[in-house]
């Protein structure tokens, strides 16, 4: 059925658009017809007409509201906000691996994340949930992660910015529904290789669970881990997001949507 979805004309603001997790969403909203404006520190390479590209600093306020501004003399309206910017620092609550304490848990870390993940995602929720206040509609999408629903070693204020994120998502959805605002979330698990899974977040990860890059990445590969027996691809993550910003979604407010091939801590 063609735009079975009905995003044609809606109007999406996508925070971190321009790579991973994010790129694959924007591209997914505008092959659905949708305006998409992309709020991050840089413009990807990929352009298209009905996509807008306002740099921002999500841990800004004064930044992400005048994003909000410029989307709407743009578009018109907001439609739906998608908070998927995101950063993950590996790092020891305590290292006794080594006397150097190369990779233990940091204040810069923790304050890092923190702004990104948790304040980052708080800021442009109120900017644009003033928005669809007044239009009494709209959705706000929470990008999470597998980690904020089980925890995860060696990431633990990561997951722990995520499960914030995940009672925004209840809390908010209880506050705004009145006014016809529904707010979702979604929780990947591993996904494919992309751009952010640099030799440093590896290295990083790896050292924090006593392995070596060689042992994580095999361990990727494998998704013994993951009933489906693979890792989750970015596109299947993008269709999930579309379908929750679509009305034929309309009864499904408060939840996170785990979707990482029945991985759970079981």
């Amino acid at each position: 059925m063609p735009d079975w979805l009905e995003l044609s004309g809606k109007s999406v603001i996508v925070t971190g658009g321009s790579s991973g997790i994010g790129l694959a969403i924007v591209k997914n909203l505008l092959d659905q017809g949708a305006y998409v404006t992309n709020a991050d520190l840089k413009n990807g390479d990929f352009n298209h007409e009905n996509l807008l590209f306002v740099q921002t600093d999500i841990g800004s306020k004064t930044e992400i509201e005048e994003m909000v501004t410029i989307a709407l003399k743009k578009w018109q309206t907001i439609d739906a906000l998608v908070n998927n910017a995101g950063i993950n620092l590996p790092a020891l609550m305590v290292d006794s691996i080594l006397a150097a304490e190369k990779k233990e848990m940091t204040e810069a870390y923790f304050d890092k994340m923190v702004s990104v993940n948790q304040k980052g995602v708080f800021l442009a929720s109120q900017a644009v949930s003033r928005v669809l206040i007044t239009k009494k509609s709209g959705v706000i999408l929470n990008v999470s992660s597998e980690a904020g629903l089980e925890g995860s070693e060696g990431q633990s204020v990561y997951a722990a910015t995520k499960a914030a994120v995940n009672s925004f998502t209840r809390s908010w959805a209880k506050e705004w529904g009145r006014y016809g605002i529904r707010v979702v979330g979604v929780a990947p698990g591993i996904l494919e290789e992309t751009g952010l899974r640099t030799i440093e977040y590896e290295t990083a990860l790896a050292y924090t669970r006593n392995l070596s890059v060689e042992e994580l990445r095999s361990g990727y590969s494998s998704a013994k881990t993951i009933p489906l027996g693979r890792s989750g691809r970015l596109n299947e993550v993008a269709d999930l997001v579309s379908y929750l910003l679509s009305d034929r979604a309309s009864y499904i407010s408060g939840v996170t949507i785990n979707i990482a091939g029945g991985k759970t801590r079981g």
